[in-house]
């Protein structure tokens, strides 16, 4: 039954990474272009390396192969991209939608786990602490380069945007005076337990398809 235990792993793969990026559209596009971009940007940070980190750690354990992460970050930012192009048919502006920067932290959690001689607590520790600090600071490239926050929240709202959420005057720099600081900091204490769970579903996928 090796087929139908890697059939289950791939499908496992492609549904976790389209959900992921589900999570994604609805944490990260509006995000950037309300008249709160900055202060959300801590709730954007703490969701994307969260969700980052618990399913690269999965299959990577899974896979036992360092470079497992930088795959399926890479998958998340092909169907973003996606999703992307599908706003811009739709006629919103092209940057609509923010890909997040995954591949980068991705590729810190690879090379932890290489580094370490493939130990799991180590990847858990020390690669999950590492998603969480530089998560934030490479997607703030992002927050950066949108041209015009408050102007596109006006412009183009979503359409399955909350009557809450309708932005109203701006609040820049009202809750938080670093969000980078702020995200960094609750990321990488938040992606170790969230590591330690995805090892344990890896655990416990691993023990139901060989039983």
């Amino acid at each position: 039954m090796v087929w139908l235990r890697r059939t289950t792993h791939y499908l496992f793969i492609v549904v976790v990474a389209v959900n992921s990026t589900l999570l994604t559209i609805n944490a990260g596009d509006y995000i950037f272009y309300t008249d709160w971009a900055w202060t959300s940007f801590v709730v954007f940070s703490i969701s994307q390396s969260t969700m980052l980190v618990v399913g690269a750690i999965y299959y990577m354990l899974f896979t036992g192969v360092p470079g497992t992460a930088t795959y399926y970050a890479t998958i998340m930012t092909i169907y973003t991209w996606v999703a992307k192009g599908a706003w811009f048919a739709l006629g919103y502006p092209y940057d609509f939608i923010v890909t997040p920067v995954w591949i980068p932290s991705a590729m810190l959690l690879d090379l932890t786990y290489w580094a370490t001689r493939r130990n799991k607590h180590a990847a858990i520790i020390i690669g999950g602490t590492l998603v969480g600090l530089s998560l934030p600071m490479f997607n703030m490239l992002n927050l950066l380069l949108v041209r015009d926050p408050l102007e596109m929240a006006f412009k183009y709202p979503r359409p399955t945007l909350p009557p809450y959420m309708t932005p109203i005057e701006p609040q820049v720099g009202k809750f938080y005076n670093s969000p980078v600081a702020l995200g960094s900091g609750a990321g990488a204490v938040l992606c170790v337990p969230i590591a330690a769970l995805g090892a344990k579903l890896n655990t416990w996928t691993y023990r139901w398809m060989a039983a």
